[in-house]
């Protein structure tokens, strides 16, 4: 393989790259009620209680407290940023992006009323690719851990 070759490879690889990191972000595309959405498949992972990958617990919280306790440790994830939405607004879209290549994955999240308290609808998935070899999941299961730590739960009667 020639020297050109190989450079033509680095420019595009290097290309790439920046393209990743980039390309603009429509948050109307992405800022949707999980409630509502099309579980993301291979490409993501979807908790709410019909429908979904899997349901969380209810948490003996209002809403707002649930999300306001969800959006600090959505925050204190390294490379993550919030795209659209509020805690008064009852959803919240962020944007993670990986740590060697950019690649971004969106976590929308809303509050669901729950026997006295409350529980939540994530929506988590990609945006580039067809498989996120379990990378969302992980990251929304980190954060269901760290609400666990934060808030009582209601155990289930």
């Amino acid at each position: 393989m020639g020297i050109y070759a190989i450079v033509l490879i680095l420019l595009a690889v290097i290309g790439l790259a920046a393209w990743v990191r980039l390309v603009p972000v429509d948050p109307g595309r992405w800022h949707v009620d999980p409630m509502e959405a099309e579980a993301p498949g291979a490409g993501g992972w979807l908790v709410r209680s019909e429908g979904g990958d899997t349901a969380w617990p209810a948490f003996d919280v209002t809403g707002e407290t649930l999300l306001t306790a969800f959006d600090a440790v959505a925050m204190a994830e390294p490379r993550t940023e919030r795209i659209a939405g509020s805690v008064g607004e009852g959803r919240i879209t962020y944007i993670t992006r990986s740590a060697l290549w950019g690649f971004p994955d969106f976590a929308t999240v809303t509050t669901v009323p729950d026997g006295q308290g409350a529980t939540l609808a994530v929506l988590s998935r990609l945006r580039f690719g067809k498989s996120d070899m379990g990378v969302n999941r992980a990251r929304i299961e980190r954060w269901l851990e760290a609400l666990r730590q934060r808030l009582a739960l209601v155990e289930p009667g």
